[in-house]
């Protein structure tokens, strides 16, 4: 059976993934930041034994060593490292501020970084295993009001897509994971923030913007246990995929984006080409 570290288990696709893997017969080294998450699966089961929590703030910048150091003398070896731990950022760029963005791309991009960069050497070490980076669809189709988040998110896709070239002789493989919107608590005030109140000229962007994830808050199509389950089954498949989309809207988002980024293309084709020193 698989050992697995999983960053942020506290509640939604983290919580929902922990289950899927301990319900799997696998074993879970997983952090929280606060209190442990309630796992009744667990309870005087033999599950119980197969769930290690770590407490670590991952907004400290020695902490994400510190997990991957501590999971693997606990373990020994970890067959996959899922680095879902985040939150979001949404609303205005121009009233957002230097501490908001310190902190999220702390915690969005240079913890994961930290984590995987940490883990490395045990990986190669061990022969292999399996990398998994939670972005979102945010981070390949943004949305209006997710510029900062957006931007985090695009800086794990960038990451997690050449660090497969680099590793993938080492017989390390890696996934990242878009998800688009899922019924979790993703729009509440324990997983996401807000830049200040945007100007009125912004209302029919960011005033609409920010009316619409509210409105959808706990009404997303998304189903994190059925998301759990997929990227369970992407894990264990012969060849996983490299990027993995979760959600009918992340499907639909992706797909415009790719068409329109074609389309533009196709049109300044020329031009682009034409920059190119003659004959060369």
């Amino acid at each position: 059976m698989a050992t697995w570290l999983i960053t942020g288990i506290s509640r939604g696709l983290g919580l929902e993934l922990a289950k899927a893997v301990l319900a799997a017969g696998d074993t879970v080294i997983g952090t929280v930041r606060g209190a442990p998450p309630a796992i009744p699966e667990t309870e005087g089961s033999a599950a119980a034994g197969r769930l290690h929590v770590l407490k670590a703030d991952l907004a400290n910048e020695g902490a994400a060593a510190e997990v991957v150091h501590r999971a693997f003398a606990l373990a020994g070896r970890i067959d996959v490292i899922v680095n879902n731990a985040g939150y979001g950022l949404l609303g205005a760029v121009e009233t957002s501020t230097d501490d908001q963005l310190r902190r999220l791309f702390d915690v969005d991009v240079f913890a994961p970084i930290r984590i995987v960069r940490t883990a490395l050497p045990y990986l190669r070490t061990q022969g292999g295993g399996h990398i998994v980076t939670i972005t979102s669809i945010a981070g390949r189709a943004p949305s209006v009001g997710s510029a900062l988040y957006a931007a985090a998110k695009y800086a794990l896709e960038g990451f997690s897509a050449a660090l497969a070239l680099e590793v993938a002789p080492l017989g390390i493989k890696m996934t990242a994971v878009a998800p688009g919107a899922f019924r979790t608590d993703f729009l509440s005030d324990h997983s996401v923030q807000w830049s200040g109140d945007a100007d009125a000229a912004y209302a029919d962007t960011i005033g609409h913007s920010n009316a619409v994830f509210a409105g959808n808050h706990g009404r997303q199509a998304g189903d994190p246990v059925r998301a759990a389950q997929v990227m369970l089954a992407a894990v264990r498949a012969e060849s996983p995929p490299r990027q993995l989309l979760l959600g009918s809207d992340a499907l639909r988002r992706a797909r415009e984006k790719l068409s329109a980024t074609i389309a533009e293309m196709d049109v300044w084709a020329a031009q682009t080409r034409n920059t190119d020193f003659p004959g060369s």
